[in-house]
């Protein structure tokens, strides 16, 4: 084993939110007037936490106040939809359970809101993690790497103890920014292309993969 814990990414690394997302964002947009935002718009918006989401789908020069109804919209709305059509990648979970009988601890950190975090590893991934945290309040979001480095204290490991498992520039930044190696994955939000132009240098296109290089 060359590592000791494999941290992952949520939304496009282990499921496919981005269907859901995209329903949440257009109902909120709807609800005060705006237009809709295609799947591919959408896909662009995500990785920085659904605050960012929001307020990427809006127009510039939208006022705080607006922006913030809109918000609280989405919050709603996604807090009952996130699962409307949201599932795993193929492969995902038996890859997670295999790490997980081999030994490693697993861990998840998201951008995500992490009632939806939690709510989703309930549904998908049940006993499967060791530790799984989105979005929260006195948290620096990635690519800060806090939440990395809470892990890293909490399991007295080094930063070269662990891998990192993404599929965004935003990951790619996390990783750098905690230490850790990176395994960036192309079925997710962000093809091989952007991820290589993001310094990505170890690139994966099927969960099957990561064996060989954990």
């Amino acid at each position: 084993m060359k590592y000791k814990m494999i941290i992952f990414d949520l939304d496009g690394t282990l499921l496919n939110t981005l269907d859901d997302l995209a329903g949440s964002l257009n109902f909120a947009l709807a609800a005060e007037g705006f237009g809709k935002r295609t799947t591919e718009e959408v896909r662009s918006f995500v990785g920085n936490g659904i605050r960012n989401l929001v307020r990427r789908g809006l127009p510039s020069d939208v006022d705080e106040e607006t922006a913030e109804r809109v918000f609280n919209e989405f919050r709603e709305h996604y807090a009952a939809h996130s699962n409307d059509m949201t599932a795993p990648y193929s492969g995902v979970t038996d890859m997670l359970k295999e790490l997980r009988d081999r030994g490693y601890i697993l861990a998840l950190i998201s951008n995500k809101a992490d009632f939806a975090v939690q709510d989703l590893c309930r549904i998908y991934f049940p006993g499967l993690f060791h530790s799984a945290a989105g979005e929260k309040e006195g948290v620096r979001r990635k690519p800060a790497p806090d939440a990395i480095l809470a892990l890293l204290e909490k399991y007295g490991l080094e930063p070269g103890e662990v891998c990192y498992v993404g599929d965004s520039e935003v990951d790619v930044e996390t990783a750098e920014n905690a230490g850790t190696d990176l395994i960036a994955v192309d079925w997710g939000f962000r093809n091989r292309k952007d991820l290589e132009a993001r310094g990505a240098d170890v690139i994966i296109s099927s969960p099957e993969e990561i064996f060989s290089l954990v």
